[in-house]
């Protein structure tokens, strides 16, 4: 069969665009890899050696500002106390931020890497503790002077302003707040697309995860105020045992999830503190529960605290208190929202990055098993931003399959053993965020 010329043509265009598409993949990685290498590394390694707490990042902030000011953008330190904020206008076109946490925790990490932490500092209440990047916030402002530093290189590719945020306190939580409240949108603009990133020890090195709904839950604290009467230990009759009737409670609590909320929504209830009583033989006066609640909808939040409360006022009444010594429930009043992933934008990243990697990108056997929490959302929420929220495994693929052999198991997030493979990591995290605003951006 005879092709027509202009198939002809096509048939030698789609290979050497495909060619094109890689060689361009491939260039990117490269010039990542020798920044990783000249710079990245050692930057990596300087912040995991010097964490700082929560609203005490002053050291992080100036460096992550002096990396970015030699780079040419326009940073402004200081922003919600020891946020920075870098600006690169580039041309017409969208905003788009990124944004990376920088706090530490207040860990003695144990962790056996030759550049691990010996810090110690004073936390919030004046007590001397040591101090560890235990949830990868290294890595998340590394790979954030790594992307400033490709898009810069990139700029004939591109249109539009950057927007590179150094956010405080996320684990202490109050930082994307305190941003907000310093009027971050007023004085530097609104984005038009929001992303952020967190390295994850349950995925495998360098794999990616983006959720298509929410990555993250949101969080209420919730108390317990169980008002009783006091009485010798050995005369209960005479009394009414909060104690008794908290144990109640909590027991009473464990059946909300399992009874009265779907079984595929996720929701969490834990009581994390129980005080009551000073001595053996003496039943108190007042007992005091604090719990956690995590959800991932707005309705599923709401019959949550409604049923905490109708457990807790409805128990008290069981144990025949009167109406005016009924348990108090009181809930903070600045819940954390759940993060939730804008699908469409979800859809259309993911789309971009299985064509620059390839699918095998994406690690395919993660599941979310936790309820754990963000306050990113507070930087997304009025006006809405769409925004994603992804995560970069932190982990080789050799250490999952030594646990799941006998071997040691993965250390967890927060946890004094907690350890990336930053290389991998780091390069993925950059390359992925580069790609997202090159999409995101395009040249006008």
């Amino acid at each position: 069969m005879k092709l027509h010329p202009s198939t002809l043509r096509l048939s030698v265009l789609i290979p050497a665009l495909l060619c094109s598409t890689v060689l361009h993949a491939q260039n990117l990685n490269d010039a990542i890899a020798a920044d990783y290498n000249k710079n990245l590394k050692g930057l990596f390694e300087h912040l995991h050696q010097n964490p700082e707490l929560s609203f005490m990042e002053f050291k992080t902030s100036k460096r992550l500002a002096d990396e970015l000011t030699t780079l040419g953008y326009e940073v402004t330190p200081g922003v919600g106390k020891t946020g920075v904020v870098a600006i690169l206008k580039n041309g017409k076109g969208p905003m788009v931020m990124m944004r990376a946490d920088m706090d530490a925790l207040p860990v003695e990490e144990k962790s056996g890497l030759p550049y691990a932490s010996k810090t110690k500092s004073k936390d919030w209440f004046g007590k001397e503790v040591s101090v560890m990047h235990a949830c990868g916030h290294d890595m998340h402002v590394t790979s954030l002077v790594g992307t400033a530093r490709q898009m810069v290189r990139l700029k004939d590719q591109w249109s539009g302003t950057l927007m590179l945020i150094g956010q405080p306190a996320e684990e202490y939580t109050g930082g994307a707040i305190g941003m907000r409240n310093d009027k971050i949108y007023q004085r530097f603009g609104t984005p038009d697309y929001a992303m952020a990133l967190h390295v994850s020890s349950e995925i495998e090195a360098g794999k990616i995860v983006a959720v298509e709904g929410s990555p993250f839950s949101g969080v209420d604290s919730v108390d317990i105020e169980i008002p009783g009467v006091g009485a010798h230990g050995a005369s209960p009759h005479r009394g009414k045992d909060p104690i008794v009737l908290g144990a109640q409670i909590v027991m009473a609590l464990q059946t909300i999830v399992s009874r009265e909320i779907a079984p595929k929504e996720p929701s969490v209830i834990t009581v994390g503190s129980f005080h009551a009583g000073s001595k053996h033989n003496i039943i108190p006066d007042s007992a005091h529960l604090q719990l956690t609640v995590r959800s991932d909808t707005v309705e599923t939040r709401d019959q949550l605290i409604a049923a905490i409360e109708r457990v807790a006022v409805n128990m008290g009444r069981v144990a025949g208190m009167p109406e005016d010594k009924l348990p108090k429930v009181t809930v903070d009043p600045q819940p954390m929202p759940p993060t939730i992933n804008d699908i469409p934008l979800t859809q259309r990243l993911k789309t971009s990055w299985t064509q620059h990697f390839g699918a095998d990108i994406f690690d395919q056997k993660f599941k979310r098993l936790g309820m754990g929490a963000e306050d990113y959302p507070f930087l997304i929420q009025n006006p809405t931003i769409p925004s994603v929220y992804f995560q970069i495994g932190g982990t080789p693929k050799a250490a999952f399959e030594a646990e799941r052999t006998g071997g040691a198991a993965v250390p967890s997030h927060h946890s004094p053993l907690f350890k990336i493979s930053p290389e991998p990591a780091i390069r993925s995290g950059v390359e992925a965020t580069v790609v997202a605003m090159l999409e995101l951006m395009p040249k006008t």
